[in-house]
Protein backbone atom coordinates (compact mmCIF):
# COMPACT_ATOMS: atom_id res chain seq x y z
CA UNK A 1 0.00 0.00 0.00
CA UNK A 2 1.51 3.47 -1.24
CA UNK A 3 1.79 5.76 1.57
CA UNK A 4 0.13 9.46 1.11
CA UNK A 5 2.20 12.44 0.10
CA UNK A 6 4.10 14.22 3.30
CA UNK A 7 2.33 17.86 2.71
CA UNK A 8 2.92 19.30 5.98
CA UNK A 9 5.09 22.90 6.46
CA UNK A 10 7.90 22.56 8.71
CA UNK A 11 8.29 23.54 11.81
CA UNK A 12 10.59 26.04 11.32
CA UNK A 13 9.08 28.12 8.26
CA UNK A 14 5.56 28.36 10.70
CA UNK A 15 7.69 29.71 12.94
CA UNK A 16 9.21 32.37 10.90
CA UNK A 17 5.87 33.49 9.76
CA UNK A 18 4.18 33.30 13.14
CA UNK A 19 6.53 35.55 14.61
CA UNK A 20 6.57 37.99 11.71
CA UNK A 21 3.05 38.40 12.28
CA UNK A 22 3.43 39.07 15.91
CA UNK A 23 6.19 41.54 15.52
CA UNK A 24 4.19 43.64 12.88
CA UNK A 25 1.46 43.68 15.48
CA UNK A 26 3.84 44.55 18.61
CA UNK A 27 4.86 47.30 15.92
CA UNK A 28 1.21 49.17 14.97
CA UNK A 29 0.75 48.51 18.69
CA UNK A 30 3.63 50.41 20.01
CA UNK A 31 3.15 53.37 17.13
CA UNK A 32 -0.39 53.39 18.27
CA UNK A 33 0.58 54.18 21.75
CA UNK A 34 3.80 56.27 20.88
CA UNK A 35 1.09 58.84 19.50
CA UNK A 36 -1.18 58.35 22.24
CA UNK A 37 1.90 59.66 24.64
CA UNK A 38 3.21 62.32 21.91
CA UNK A 39 -0.46 63.66 22.21
CA UNK A 40 -0.44 63.69 26.16
CA UNK A 41 2.79 65.07 26.33
CA UNK A 42 1.57 67.58 24.47
CA UNK A 43 -1.48 68.38 25.96
CA UNK A 44 0.97 68.26 29.29
CA UNK A 45 2.97 70.84 28.13
CA UNK A 46 -0.09 72.75 27.52
CA UNK A 47 -0.85 72.30 30.57
CA UNK A 48 2.40 73.11 32.09
CA UNK A 49 2.36 76.36 30.06
CA UNK A 50 -1.20 77.88 31.09
CA UNK A 51 -0.23 76.97 34.63
CA UNK A 52 3.51 79.02 34.28
CA UNK A 53 1.36 81.54 32.96
CA UNK A 54 -1.06 81.66 35.57
CA UNK A 55 2.05 81.84 38.33
CA UNK A 56 3.12 84.22 36.73
CA UNK A 57 0.27 86.49 36.63
CA UNK A 58 0.22 85.40 40.11
CA UNK A 59 3.38 86.23 41.78
CA UNK A 60 3.23 89.51 39.91
CA UNK A 61 0.25 90.51 41.37
CA UNK A 62 1.26 89.41 44.72
CA UNK A 63 1.38 92.35 47.44
CA UNK A 64 4.36 90.69 48.53
CA UNK A 65 7.82 90.33 47.57
CA UNK A 66 8.95 87.28 46.29
CA UNK A 67 12.43 86.23 45.77
CA UNK A 68 13.36 82.51 44.48
CA UNK A 69 17.25 81.92 45.04
CA UNK A 70 19.01 78.48 43.59
CA UNK A 71 21.27 76.47 45.72
CA UNK A 72 24.08 78.77 45.78
CA UNK A 73 21.65 81.52 47.09
CA UNK A 74 21.30 83.36 44.08
CA UNK A 75 18.82 85.14 42.86
CA UNK A 76 17.31 83.42 40.35
CA UNK A 77 13.62 85.45 40.21
CA UNK A 78 11.73 87.89 41.41
CA UNK A 79 8.28 89.30 41.17
CA UNK A 80 7.11 92.93 40.60
CA UNK A 81 6.76 94.06 44.17
CA UNK A 82 9.94 92.63 45.07
CA UNK A 83 11.70 94.64 42.02
CA UNK A 84 9.91 97.63 43.90
CA UNK A 85 11.94 96.80 47.08
CA UNK A 86 14.97 95.91 46.30
CA UNK A 87 15.35 97.76 42.36
CA UNK A 88 16.41 96.45 38.94
CA UNK A 89 19.05 94.16 37.73
CA UNK A 90 19.01 92.11 40.93
CA UNK A 91 19.00 88.33 39.20
CA UNK A 92 22.32 86.18 39.42
CA UNK A 93 23.34 88.43 42.89
CA UNK A 94 24.17 86.98 45.95
CA UNK A 95 21.36 87.68 48.77
CA UNK A 96 23.40 87.67 51.00
CA UNK A 97 25.04 90.86 49.15
CA UNK A 98 21.67 92.39 49.65
CA UNK A 99 20.52 90.87 52.61
CA UNK A 100 23.91 92.75 54.06
CA UNK A 101 22.20 96.16 53.53
CA UNK A 102 19.39 95.70 55.47
CA UNK A 103 19.50 96.90 59.31
CA UNK A 104 18.79 95.03 61.81
CA UNK A 105 15.45 96.56 63.83
CA UNK A 106 13.96 96.19 67.64
CA UNK A 107 11.37 93.80 66.28
CA UNK A 108 12.56 89.98 65.48
CA UNK A 109 12.00 88.99 61.80
CA UNK A 110 12.05 92.77 60.99
CA UNK A 111 14.63 94.87 58.78
CA UNK A 112 14.83 98.42 57.49
CA UNK A 113 16.11 98.81 54.07
CA UNK A 114 16.53 102.53 52.40
CA UNK A 115 17.18 105.99 54.22
CA UNK A 116 15.69 109.11 54.62
CA UNK A 117 12.08 109.22 53.47
CA UNK A 118 12.85 106.14 51.23
CA UNK A 119 13.23 103.72 54.13
CA UNK A 120 11.01 101.17 54.57
CA UNK A 121 10.83 98.50 56.89
CA UNK A 122 10.61 95.01 55.84
CA UNK A 123 8.92 91.77 57.37
CA UNK A 124 11.54 88.87 56.40
CA UNK A 125 10.65 85.16 56.09
CA UNK A 126 12.31 82.48 54.10
CA UNK A 127 11.48 79.12 53.02
CA UNK A 128 13.16 76.11 51.38
CA UNK A 129 11.38 74.26 48.57
CA UNK A 130 10.90 70.06 48.91
CA UNK A 131 13.36 69.20 46.50
CA UNK A 132 16.11 71.31 48.43
CA UNK A 133 17.18 72.64 45.25
CA UNK A 134 15.70 76.57 45.67
CA UNK A 135 14.66 78.74 48.38
CA UNK A 136 12.15 81.27 48.50
CA UNK A 137 12.38 84.75 50.63
CA UNK A 138 9.15 86.63 51.13
CA UNK A 139 9.15 90.32 51.53
CA UNK A 140 6.30 92.38 53.48
CA UNK A 141 6.35 95.75 53.77
CA UNK A 142 5.64 96.75 56.95
CA UNK A 143 6.22 100.00 57.02
CA UNK A 144 2.42 101.40 57.18
CA UNK A 145 1.94 98.77 59.93
CA UNK A 146 4.75 99.93 62.29
CA UNK A 147 4.05 103.61 61.95
CA UNK A 148 0.46 102.69 62.95
CA UNK A 149 1.61 100.25 65.34
CA UNK A 150 3.90 103.25 67.03
CA UNK A 151 1.00 105.34 67.02
CA UNK A 152 -1.19 103.37 68.79
CA UNK A 153 1.38 102.74 72.09
CA UNK A 154 2.02 106.32 72.06
CA UNK A 155 -1.84 106.65 72.31
CA UNK A 156 -2.22 104.10 74.67
CA UNK A 157 0.15 105.07 77.18
CA UNK A 158 -1.01 109.20 76.69
CA UNK A 159 -4.73 107.39 77.64
CA UNK A 160 -2.78 105.71 80.90
CA UNK A 161 -1.02 108.86 81.35
CA UNK A 162 -4.69 110.65 81.69
CA UNK A 163 -6.24 107.82 83.94
CA UNK A 164 -2.95 108.89 86.39
CA UNK A 165 -3.33 112.06 86.79
CA UNK A 166 -4.50 112.37 89.75
CA UNK A 167 -2.12 109.49 91.23
CA UNK A 168 0.59 111.26 89.72
CA UNK A 169 -0.21 114.61 91.71
CA UNK A 170 -0.15 112.81 94.60
CA UNK A 171 2.91 110.98 93.92
CA UNK A 172 4.61 114.52 93.11
CA UNK A 173 2.86 116.30 96.07
CA UNK A 174 4.40 113.82 99.11
CA UNK A 175 8.01 114.41 98.07
CA UNK A 176 7.60 118.02 97.02
CA UNK A 177 5.64 118.61 100.59
CA UNK A 178 8.40 117.02 102.70
CA UNK A 179 11.22 118.53 101.02
CA UNK A 180 9.33 122.16 101.49
CA UNK A 181 9.39 120.97 104.58
CA UNK A 182 12.67 119.90 105.67
CA UNK A 183 14.34 123.11 103.49
CA UNK A 184 12.31 125.32 105.77
CA UNK A 185 13.67 124.54 108.84
CA UNK A 186 16.74 125.75 107.47
CA UNK A 187 16.12 129.03 108.38
CA UNK A 188 15.91 128.60 111.59
CA UNK A 189 19.07 130.09 113.19
CA UNK A 190 18.66 128.56 116.16
CA UNK A 191 18.88 125.13 114.24
CA UNK A 192 22.33 123.17 115.83
CA UNK A 193 24.79 122.58 112.94
CA UNK A 194 24.86 118.72 112.82
CA UNK A 195 20.52 118.75 112.89
CA UNK A 196 21.23 121.53 110.10
CA UNK A 197 23.13 118.94 108.31
CA UNK A 198 20.85 116.09 109.32
CA UNK A 199 17.64 118.24 107.84
CA UNK A 200 19.43 119.16 104.49
CA UNK A 201 20.27 115.64 104.03
CA UNK A 202 16.71 114.42 104.11
CA UNK A 203 15.52 117.57 101.65
CA UNK A 204 18.23 116.23 98.99
CA UNK A 205 16.82 112.71 99.46
CA UNK A 206 12.98 113.71 98.80
CA UNK A 207 14.54 115.94 95.79
CA UNK A 208 16.32 112.92 94.31
CA UNK A 209 13.06 111.00 94.93
CA UNK A 210 11.07 113.47 93.03
CA UNK A 211 14.03 113.52 90.56
CA UNK A 212 13.43 109.61 90.00
CA UNK A 213 9.68 109.67 89.78
CA UNK A 214 10.03 112.54 87.35
CA UNK A 215 12.43 110.79 85.16
CA UNK A 216 10.25 107.68 85.49
CA UNK A 217 7.60 108.93 84.25
CA UNK A 218 8.94 110.88 80.86
CA UNK A 219 10.65 107.48 80.31
CA UNK A 220 6.76 105.34 80.63
CA UNK A 221 4.89 108.35 78.60
CA UNK A 222 7.93 109.28 75.93
CA UNK A 223 8.62 105.02 75.19
CA UNK A 224 12.41 105.78 74.75
CA UNK A 225 13.70 104.60 71.42
CA UNK A 226 15.73 101.30 71.99
CA UNK A 227 19.32 101.30 70.25
CA UNK A 228 20.32 97.81 69.41
CA UNK A 229 23.58 95.87 70.07
CA UNK A 230 24.62 91.99 70.33
CA UNK A 231 25.61 90.69 73.37
CA UNK A 232 26.40 87.79 75.86
CA UNK A 233 23.55 86.62 78.05
CA UNK A 234 25.99 84.92 80.36
CA UNK A 235 28.00 88.61 80.31
CA UNK A 236 24.92 90.55 81.24
CA UNK A 237 24.12 88.34 84.06
CA UNK A 238 27.39 88.51 85.20
CA UNK A 239 27.61 91.76 85.56
CA UNK A 240 24.50 92.33 87.46
CA UNK A 241 25.52 89.96 89.79
CA UNK A 242 28.39 92.06 90.72
CA UNK A 243 26.12 95.20 90.71
CA UNK A 244 24.03 93.49 92.99
CA UNK A 245 25.80 91.18 95.31
CA UNK A 246 26.90 94.24 97.91
CA UNK A 247 23.42 95.23 97.80
CA UNK A 248 22.85 91.48 98.92
CA UNK A 249 25.07 91.53 101.35
CA UNK A 250 24.10 94.89 103.04
CA UNK A 251 20.81 93.74 103.32
CA UNK A 252 21.85 90.25 104.53
CA UNK A 253 19.77 88.18 102.22
CA UNK A 254 21.22 85.45 100.10
CA UNK A 255 21.82 85.86 96.51
CA UNK A 256 22.56 83.70 93.82
CA UNK A 257 23.00 83.76 90.26
CA UNK A 258 22.71 80.57 87.63
CA UNK A 259 22.99 81.15 83.81
CA UNK A 260 22.73 77.88 81.48
CA UNK A 261 23.06 80.11 78.07
CA UNK A 262 26.74 79.42 77.38
CA UNK A 263 28.12 81.61 74.93
CA UNK A 264 24.13 82.67 73.34
CA UNK A 265 23.88 86.46 72.10
CA UNK A 266 20.79 88.13 72.31
CA UNK A 267 20.62 91.33 70.05
CA UNK A 268 18.41 94.81 71.60
CA UNK A 269 19.10 97.22 73.80
CA UNK A 270 21.60 96.01 76.71
CA UNK A 271 21.55 99.15 78.89
CA UNK A 272 17.84 99.06 79.16
CA UNK A 273 17.57 95.38 79.34
CA UNK A 274 19.97 95.69 82.39
CA UNK A 275 17.66 98.41 83.81
CA UNK A 276 14.45 96.21 83.41
CA UNK A 277 16.20 92.79 85.19
CA UNK A 278 17.78 95.25 88.16
CA UNK A 279 14.71 96.39 88.89
CA UNK A 280 13.14 92.85 89.20
CA UNK A 281 16.04 92.21 91.27
CA UNK A 282 16.02 95.09 93.63
CA UNK A 283 12.05 94.21 94.08
CA UNK A 284 13.14 90.96 95.04
CA UNK A 285 15.52 91.52 97.79
CA UNK A 286 13.41 94.41 98.86
CA UNK A 287 10.85 91.64 99.12
CA UNK A 288 12.96 88.71 100.77
CA UNK A 289 14.23 90.90 103.63
CA UNK A 290 16.64 90.23 106.24
CA UNK A 291 17.63 86.47 106.57
CA UNK A 292 15.96 85.98 102.73
CA UNK A 293 16.49 84.48 99.60
CA UNK A 294 16.69 85.44 96.00
CA UNK A 295 17.88 83.46 93.05
CA UNK A 296 18.04 84.62 89.39
CA UNK A 297 18.16 81.73 86.71
CA UNK A 298 18.40 82.40 83.37
CA UNK A 299 18.17 79.55 80.98
CA UNK A 300 16.64 78.98 77.29
CA UNK A 301 13.48 77.30 76.03
CA UNK A 302 11.79 77.17 72.64
CA UNK A 303 13.87 79.89 70.84
CA UNK A 304 13.34 82.42 74.41
CA UNK A 305 15.47 83.26 76.80
CA UNK A 306 14.00 83.18 80.25
CA UNK A 307 15.39 85.38 83.06
CA UNK A 308 13.70 84.37 86.64
CA UNK A 309 13.68 86.64 89.78
CA UNK A 310 12.62 84.60 92.59
CA UNK A 311 12.42 85.40 96.48
CA UNK A 312 11.07 84.14 99.19
CA UNK A 313 9.44 86.72 100.77
CA UNK A 314 5.52 87.33 102.08
CA UNK A 315 4.57 86.78 98.00
CA UNK A 316 1.87 89.17 96.25
CA UNK A 317 -1.75 88.90 96.92
CA UNK A 318 -4.23 88.39 93.94
CA UNK A 319 -5.29 91.53 94.35
CA UNK A 320 -2.10 92.88 94.10
CA UNK A 321 -1.01 91.06 91.48
CA UNK A 322 -3.72 91.93 88.91
CA UNK A 323 -2.51 95.74 89.41
CA UNK A 324 1.23 94.88 90.08
CA UNK A 325 2.24 96.12 86.27
CA UNK A 326 -0.09 99.12 86.72
CA UNK A 327 1.29 102.74 86.18
CA UNK A 328 1.68 104.42 89.51
CA UNK A 329 0.51 101.28 91.63
CA UNK A 330 2.91 100.98 94.05
CA UNK A 331 2.88 98.89 97.38
CA UNK A 332 6.05 100.58 99.08
CA UNK A 333 5.92 104.19 100.45
CA UNK A 334 9.12 104.74 98.67
CA UNK A 335 8.05 103.41 95.51
CA UNK A 336 7.13 105.47 92.08
CA UNK A 337 4.82 102.61 90.34
CA UNK A 338 6.63 103.01 87.41
CA UNK A 339 9.79 100.26 87.30
CA UNK A 340 7.59 97.42 86.78
CA UNK A 341 5.89 99.26 84.36
CA UNK A 342 9.02 100.16 82.36
CA UNK A 343 10.12 96.75 83.15
CA UNK A 344 7.36 94.97 80.97
CA UNK A 345 7.52 97.78 77.99
CA UNK A 346 10.98 97.01 77.75
CA UNK A 347 10.51 93.14 77.49
CA UNK A 348 7.75 94.18 74.98
CA UNK A 349 9.50 96.51 73.03
CA UNK A 350 11.99 93.26 72.45
CA UNK A 351 9.52 91.14 71.56
CA UNK A 352 8.91 89.50 75.03
CA UNK A 353 7.20 89.98 77.88
CA UNK A 354 6.96 89.68 81.83
CA UNK A 355 4.83 86.63 83.85
CA UNK A 356 4.68 86.51 87.59
CA UNK A 357 3.99 83.35 89.64
CA UNK A 358 3.16 83.87 93.15
CA UNK A 359 1.45 82.64 96.46
CA UNK A 360 1.16 84.67 99.52
CA UNK A 361 3.33 83.17 101.81
CA UNK A 362 5.16 81.21 99.19
CA UNK A 363 7.24 84.43 97.67
CA UNK A 364 7.15 85.58 93.99
CA UNK A 365 8.72 84.75 90.91
CA UNK A 366 9.22 87.51 88.17
CA UNK A 367 9.87 86.16 84.35
CA UNK A 368 11.00 88.34 81.69
CA UNK A 369 10.83 86.26 78.15
CA UNK A 370 12.77 87.63 75.44
CA UNK A 371 13.23 85.45 71.57
CA UNK A 372 16.61 84.40 71.08
CA UNK A 373 18.55 87.15 68.17
CA UNK A 374 18.68 85.25 64.97
CA UNK A 375 19.95 85.66 61.34
CA UNK A 376 23.46 88.05 59.92
CA UNK A 377 25.32 89.97 62.74
CA UNK A 378 24.35 94.05 61.56
CA UNK A 379 27.25 95.45 59.50
CA UNK A 380 27.69 98.43 62.24
CA UNK A 381 26.10 97.77 65.69
CA UNK A 382 25.10 100.53 67.84
CA UNK A 383 27.78 101.41 70.57
CA UNK A 384 26.72 101.03 74.31
CA UNK A 385 25.03 103.70 75.90
CA UNK A 386 27.86 105.33 78.42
Amino acid sequence: MKEPADTSVPTSAATQRLDAAQLAEAFTLFARASEELSGAYNALQGQVAQLTERMNVLMGALPAGVVVLDRDRRIVQLNRAARELLGDGCEGMDWGVIAACFERTDTPGEVSAGEGARARRLALSEATVDSGEEHIVLLHDVTEAHRMRLHAERNERLAAMGEMVAGLAHQLRTPLSAALLYTSSLRKPELPAADRERVGERAIERLRHLERLIGDMLRFARGDQLGRQHFEVCELVRELAHTLEPVARARQVAFETRCDCGALTLAGDRKALAGALTNLMENALQAAGEGGHVRVDVRTRDEHVLFSVADDGPGIAPAEQARIFEPFFTTRAEGTGLGLAIARGVARAHGGDIALDSEPGHGATFTLVLPVASGPEPVQEVPPHE
